[in-house]
């Protein structure tokens, strides 16, 4: 049984935030496991504001908030350096 990739998606379900949800599907692998969570549950936006976002849509990899999360937009390198879409082996 190999790792999985823990990624989480924060959205408000808005279509900025569909958008993002799209990207991170789209540029995952079999190892990456995408969550999608809702910030409308108090309990989500506890987790999100743990981790230090400050606006959605955001993404944590690994229990770890992007790079590309830091300022206003998700970039797409930024997730890549942070192993979305390459194999755990």
């Amino acid at each position: 049984m190999s790792a999985k990739r823990k990624v989480e998606v924060f959205s408000a379900g808005c279509t900025v935030c569909q958008e993002a949800v799209d990207r991170v599907k789209k540029l995952s692998c079999p190892d990456c496991e995408v969550t999608v969570l809702d910030m409308n549950d108090p309990a989500v936006a506890a987790r999100a504001k743990a981790l230090g976002v400050q606006s959605v849509p955001a993404v944590a990899v690994d229990g770890k908030l992007s790079s590309c999360c830091t300022g206003r937009c998700i970039d797409e390198a930024a997730l890549r350096a942070a192993g979305v879409g390459t194999p755990c082996s």
